[in-house]
């Protein structure tokens, strides 16, 4: 099995050539002192950690997975060891708030470390996106005095966090919750319920962990509008900042996966925990979401970061294995056979991996310029608009990163053919830990109703024109672009064009919404990665390497061959709801 590279080369490009991530950064007060060699240094020193500690151990970790007794949580061989490395080198502040011991670094850089950590290792990599997930849901919503408690230890490492939503009853309906908080005379609070799907919920990779959870009080309104949040600790923490007494809670079991088998995924059982209200009383989910869209941002990242290391071992395999002529003749006389890169549908698969890989990783880039905006930009109409697109892309971003993270797994497998399939080569392990990306943090089907609910219909669209009249201008400066820019700006009209239609739709049906969903979510993501492409391409044609030739190339191939499903994306969103509603649910 091949060794995973990470493509800093590519992340260069992106963030320097694409987006002008320097001079965006050194506009704002909070980035300004992020150079272009402290950008190299991350990225190298980040590819060096993935390439040598994690990547190794990953099939290991998925082979021996993790392992409980009496409450206890085993990791695989070999993470205790990497995440004490990874803490000691600073990775798990890299984003962090510099007041509480954070690097304060970009958005826009670090998604490019998280998707290595991805490729690398994903069992690994989500015990520190939980992790950074709760300090920034506490750097918004708790009090100073919890900050100051949690925040450090977390991004030094030594304590680590959970988000702790799902409950064997419900799942997306948090409304109907059962954990019940139950407020006591110091100010605390006794935290009883329990909580299923907790990732990292128990595990031993440092001494204490955090656990962010959602619960109600005893005469909290029903519903939704009724959640609080608490921090309960694993251990209970002094006033001095040591260690105390256990708290009263426990890791029931832990889950057999399909995948992401180094990672654990808990029940999490709280008999009276003493727990931290966290912002106000009944507001809880909103504080939350803080975390999660962080979350979801983070998982599409995992379709990226399996997509790539995917393209790569199929690569490599495609130029060794030798299999059948070119069609176009002996490419390799002196041998029986020539390898397969020679064939035009293993180029196919290898190039719509690539694609997909590449316009997302530019994608990434560009949803963490818009969240970097809207945290330090000087001027308020741009952070307004920052937060609006913000909103607007996080759930295409989830979705659609890992959807094609999935199909760019599934076309790895499938160039190694039968050796894909078999254990020893990775391919299969890469293709079952990318499948659970679609399901949590919100299922993508969720993702594309938020999308088209919240998104889109609830404000008339409004965010969406903030993108279309920013692609639009794109396309408008860019007229030596035609051959991008031709199949882009029909793209763009689609998408338009569709969303119009719903907000049409949903005035007569109530279904409207639901039966657009996916598809208009799929529209959406083929056309922003249209634009990341011509972006891109614009980028690449003003310079001539290997590099960049094969830059416009991966953008023609795109256009000509991948963009054209926006054509039936469209034509399904128009159909409306009528042929998904017809059928009597006893007829199924």
């Amino acid at each position: 099995m091949a060794n995973y590279k990470a493509p800093i080369q590519d992340m260069q490009f992106v963030l320097h050539d694409v987006f002008k991530a320097d001079d965006l950064w050194a506009s704002m007060p909070s980035t300004s002192e992020v150079t272009p060699d402290l950008v190299s240094a991350i990225l190298e020193e980040g590819a060096r950690v993935c390439e040598n500690e994690l990547f190794p151990i990953n099939r290991q970790g998925d082979e021996e997975g993790c392992t409980w007794k009496d409450g206890e949580v085993t990791t695989p061989t070999g993470f205790k060891e990497a995440y004490a490395t990874y803490a000691e080198s600073g990775w798990l502040s890299l984003g962090g708030d510099p007041e509480f011991g954070g690097q304060g670094m970009p958005k826009m850089l670090t998604v490019m470390f998280e998707e290595m950590v991805y490729a690398a290792n994903t069992s690994f990599a989500l015990y520190p996106a939980l992790t950074a997930g709760a300090c920034l849901c506490l750097l918004h919503h708790a009090s100073d005095e919890l900050k100051q408690t949690y925040l450090p230890p977390m991004y030094e490492g030594r304590w680590s966090g959970s988000m702790c939503l799902t409950e064997p009853h419900c799942g997306t309906d948090l409304g109907i919750m059962k954990t019940k908080a139950v407020p006591g005379d110091d100010g605390t609070y006794k935290i009883s319920g329990t909580k299923i799907f907790i990732t990292g919920g128990e595990h031993d990779l440092n001494e204490n962990i955090i656990h962010l959870v959602l619960a109600k009080l005893p005469d909290a309104p029903a519903g939704p509008k009724g959640i609080s949040l608490f921090v309960v600790p694993k251990f209970k923490v002094n006033a001095d900042g040591s260690l105390g007494e256990r708290n009263l809670l426990a890791c029931g079991s832990i889950e057999h996966k399909m995948g992401i088998k180094g990672s654990a995924t808990c029940v999490m059982n709280f008999d009276g925990a003493e727990g931290y209200l966290v912002g106000e009383e009944n507001r809880g989910l909103a504080a939350m979401f803080t975390m999660m869209n962080y979350e979801r941002l983070s998982i599409g990242l995992q379709g990226i970061g399996l997509g790539d290391v995917s393209y790569q071992l199929a690569r490599e395999y495609a130029l060794e294995r030798i299999q059948s002529r070119s069609p176009a003749g002996k490419v390799q006389p002196d041998q029986v056979a020539d390898p397969i890169i020679v064939h035009p549908d293993v180029r196919r698969m290898l190039l719509t991996q690539r694609a997909y890989t590449e316009g997302g990783r530019a994608f990434a880039a560009y949803v963490g310029m818009w969240l970097d905006m809207a945290k330090g930009h000087p001027d308020d109409a741009t952070r307004t608009k920052a937060e609006g697109l913000v909103a607007l892309l996080t759930p295409v971003a989830k979705a659609y990163f890992t959807d094609r993270g999935l199909d760019a797994t599934v076309l790895g497998q499938q160039v190694l053919g039968g050796h894909g399939y078999i254990r020893e080569w990775g391919l299969e392990q890469f293709v079952r830990d990318a499948r659970i990306a679609q399901i949590y943090e919100g299922t993508n089907g969720i993702q594309a109703l938020d999308l088209m609910g919240r998104k889109i219909a609830a404000n008339q669209g409004a965010f969406f024109q903030s993108f279309k009249q920013e692609v639009q201008a794109f396309i408008d400066s860019t007229p030596d672009l035609a051959e991008f820019n031709g199949p882009l700006a029909d793209a763009l009209a689609r998408l338009d064009d569709a969303t119009t239609a719903v907000l049409n739709q949903v005035k007569d049906d109530p279904n409207a919404i639901g039966a657009a969903s996916c598809d208009y979510l799929n529209l959406f993501g083929l056309t922003a990665y249209a634009y990341m492409w011509a972006m891109m391409a614009s980028a690449a044609k003003a310079q001539d390497s290997a590099f960049h030739r094969t830059k416009l190339e991966t953008a023609r191939f795109f256009m000509q061959r991948l963009l054209p499903e926006s054509l039936g994306y469209h034509a399904k969103v128009l159909a409306g709801s009528e042929t998904l509603m017809a059928t009597p649910a006893d007829a199924f």
